[in-house]
């Protein structure tokens, strides 16, 4: 048999197309024009298609409705079970719900955040404090399907939009709104309404408006770390305000592309040693199933200063790990070397922006391995 390479599939491995699936957003604007139907005394659209942004015109079938015709409280609500399609995404199974009311005339469109939405309390992200975090291609999208349907059937514009995600509150714990001052709920998101397999859109959505909070709050020094132990370990050589941590994940390109357009004086990027050797290649995603540590080139950055042997090793190692272990019994500084590389990466990619970078690169455990000076 063969050997298989580490970039290579069997033969007999066919590829499966991966699913895309539906933001929040476009979840919360299907049950808000199937919800105004039926407040209007039609029915409820079920399946209720949509536009969206780029085109895509998908249609959703509806998991709960509700209406009532009492006087002083007539309302409808729809609701549509987000599905992510293959993306990692943390809301996917979650009911967005959607329930309209007529509000006081000439109040035109109102949006408001039900139980497991948030509320905004901080500045820098693109709604303001006291809103619900019902962000604005969403509330765009709505917008347009609550003036089409009042249009059609001669009413005004006068429409107040709850939107609630049962669990929505539990859920955000697992994601970045706390950390950004987005309290109670996730977030209503989207700017085409697709999500992509694998694109984690939404975390790299997080990552900007982590960004744009520590931009409205003056903050010159931001940390981008690759995980836990990177960031609790650099928060014990910085003491970073919570606002600063900018949760970059594997998305270390999204992180420094935005950057670039948004410099912040100072960013500290910490992490592993596999996961930085990749970023030393060039590698902008750092998750294991989208890049992998090249041992060839990695042997031959440690080839002056190790024999054939030892070289030969790192090429035919199994993990980072075991290429880090090989060079340490050796006496090489590997991590210094990779803290180096990864930290001109970074600023290549920064292309001249104004921002200082370093490197710090941790073990598993949280010990320091290596850390570069400031490089603009």
């Amino acid at each position: 048999m063969s050997k298989v390479t580490r970039t290579q599939k069997p033969k007999n491995e066919q590829a499966t197309p991966l699913r895309r699936g539906w933001t929040t957003g476009a979840c919360a604007t299907a049950a808000t024009k199937s919800a105004l139907s039926a407040l209007f005394k039609a029915d409820f659209i079920d399946p209720v298609t949509i536009s969206l942004p780029k085109g895509d015109t998908p249609s959703f079938a509806l998991a709960y409705e509700k209406h009532s015709e009492k006087s002083g409280d007539s309302f409808a609500e729809a609701g549509i079970i987000k599905d992510a399609g293959d993306d990692p995404d943390v809301t996917h199974g979650a009911t967005i719900i959607s329930r309209v009311e007529f509000g006081a005339k000439g109040s035109g469109i109102t949006f408001h955040a039900g139980d497991g939405v948030g509320m905004v309390t901080k500045s820098g992200l693109p709604i303001p404090k006291g809103e619900a975090a019902i962000n604005p291609i969403p509330r765009k999208l709505m917008t347009e399907v609550v003036e089409t349907l009042c249009k059609a059937h001669k009413f005004a514009p006068d429409i107040s939009i709850t939107i609630s995600v049962p669990g929505g509150e539990k859920i955000a714990e697992r994601t970045w709104n706390p950390r950004l001052g987005i309290i109670g709920g996730i977030s209503i998101l989207g700017t085409t309404g697709v999500v992509h397999p694998f694109s984690c859109s939404a975390w790299i959505h997080s990552i900007h408006r982590g960004i744009d909070v520590s931009r409205s709050q003056n903050t010159t020094h931001v940390l981008g770390a690759t995980g836990s132990t990177s960031e609790t370990a650099a928060c014990e050589i910085y003491n970073f305000e919570e606002s600063a941590m900018l949760d970059m994940g594997d998305f270390v390109g999204g992180l420094l592309k935005y950057l670039r357009a948004n410099p912040i004086p100072k960013i500290t990027l910490a992490g592993g040693f596999a996961k930085f050797t990749k970023l030393a290649q060039g590698s902008m995603d750092l998750h294991s199933g989208r890049s992998q540590v090249n041992f060839d080139w990695l042997a031959n950055i440690a080839k002056p200063y190790v024999n054939q042997n030892v070289k030969s090793q790192i090429q035919n190692a199994n993990t980072a790990l075991e290429a880090l272990e090989l060079t340490q019994e050796s006496g090489i500084d590997l991590p210094k070397i990779i803290a180096n590389k990864a930290q001109s990466s970074a600023l290549e990619t920064l292309r001249g922006a104004p921002v200082e970078v370093e490197v710090i690169i941790f073990a598993r455990d949280g010990k320091l391995l290596a850390r570069t000076d400031w490089k603009a």
